[in-house]
């Protein structure tokens, strides 16, 4: 069962707890806001990393970067993309299982029409009362799980 660590909004910021959290991952996805190239290569340092620019990445790292990644993992067909308001696809229709996104700061899991959308929140800077959390993705006979967590910080 592949487990995956899903991370977003960074900003700049990777804590020692999201870190220790991500320990054991086998795949990291980054939905975005990462703030600079150091982040990822961290996350690499963990597990294989795959990213998506955010609307406050700038500069060249970030250009090199898409706004959307398709990725299928053990069967199932992931969709991450920084701002689930820019979704352009039906994810149903097009076999799409789980649509990863930050951009809002808020955790959040909700099932609709079969597909898992999931918001692992921010990881980075604290933004109002929001809490700060990452999520972990498990995959097992096509079927997917998730849950958020939040970091002790």
């Amino acid at each position: 069962m592949p487990c995956i660590g899903v991370i977003s909004d960074t900003h700049g910021l990777l804590r020692p707890q999201a870190m220790d959290a991500l320990q054991g991952c086998d795949a990291i996805l980054h939905a975005g806001d990462i703030g600079s190239d150091e982040i990822l290569a961290r996350l690499s340092g963990i597990a294989p990393t795959t990213a998506v620019r955010g609307n406050n990445d700038k500069g060249d790292w970030a250009s090199q970067l898409p706004e959307t990644e398709w990725i299928e993992i053990d069967g199932v067909l992931i969709h991450l993309l920084h701002d689930v308001a820019d979704l352009d696809v039906d994810p149903p229709a097009a076999g799409i299982k789980i649509v990863v996104s930050g951009h809002s700061h808020r955790p959040g899991i909700e099932e609709r029409h079969g597909v898992l959308y999931l918001n692992p929140g921010s990881a980075g800077p604290r933004r109002f009362t929001l809490p700060i959390s990452l999520a972990i993705l498990d995959i097992a006979d096509d079927r997917a799980s998730a849950r958020i967590v939040e970091l002790d910080t």
